[in-house]
């Protein structure tokens, strides 16, 4: 995924060579901007059906979380929940920072903020794997409220994995040469793609442990 964004190989020629370099990646870059700003927008609207298939289903049975086996399924964690959540939110802080530092040729920020980045989404996906084991919600298959958790968190889950390897191969990119202080863009998708997951956990938060 990584080596088709970069596209960074600019080469530093000299003269007219590096003129018409520099024109043709500026004019791809903002082809392959538009193209991961309409892959984020279709992301958008699978998790959208997702949470409106939540939101239907929720409003079939009288009481949430709905009743078990003549019991009332227990409320999620909160508290963990919004530690976990903090966690994930504060690695979207780090990756802007990251990137920020990538611009004023500060290597040495950068790798520190690339790095709390992964760590960070790396600690959020253990602590979604602790909940799965401990949340007592009848499982998978077991009631509506297990299957609507684990398939919408599941599926955010599988987007932060990704993201965390995406970062990884981006971070070990920068240490190739691949970018510039100029010519980023793979840092630049990397950046977006983890905001978007911020913001998509926002409202998975507010449906399964507010609302």
């Amino acid at each position: 995924m990584a080596a088709v964004l970069h596209g960074d190989d600019h080469g530093h020629g000299h003269g007219g060579g590096f003129v018409e370099n520099e024109v043709i990646y500026q004019e791809t870059r903002d082809m392959r901007l538009l193209g991961f700003v309409l892959f984020l927008m279709s992301d958008v609207v699978l998790f959208s059906a997702f949470i409106f298939a939540y939101l239907y289903l929720r409003g079939t049975v009288p009481v949430w979380p709905p009743m078990m086996n003549g019991t009332q399924l227990p409320r999620l964690d909160v508290a963990f929940a919004a530690v976990n959540s903090i966690v994930l939110f504060g690695s979207g802080v780090t990756m802007h920072y990251a990137l920020e530092n990538w611009k004023h040729g500060k290597r040495g920020e950068f790798d520190f903020w690339m790095l709390s980045t992964i760590v960070l989404g790396t600690a959020f996906l253990g602590g979604q794997a602790y909940e799965y084991a401990h949340a007592q919600i009848g499982g998978w298959s077991g009631s509506i409220f297990g299957a609507s958790f684990f398939t919408l968190t599941g599926m955010h889950g599988f987007h932060v994995f990704v993201g965390v390897v995406f970062l990884a191969v981006l971070w070990w990119q920068t240490k190739k040469g691949v970018y510039d202080e100029t010519h980023h863009f793979g840092l630049t998708a990397g950046t977006l793609y983890w905001h978007f997951v911020d913001v998509i956990w926002v409202a998975l938060f507010y449906l399964f442990y507010i609302f």
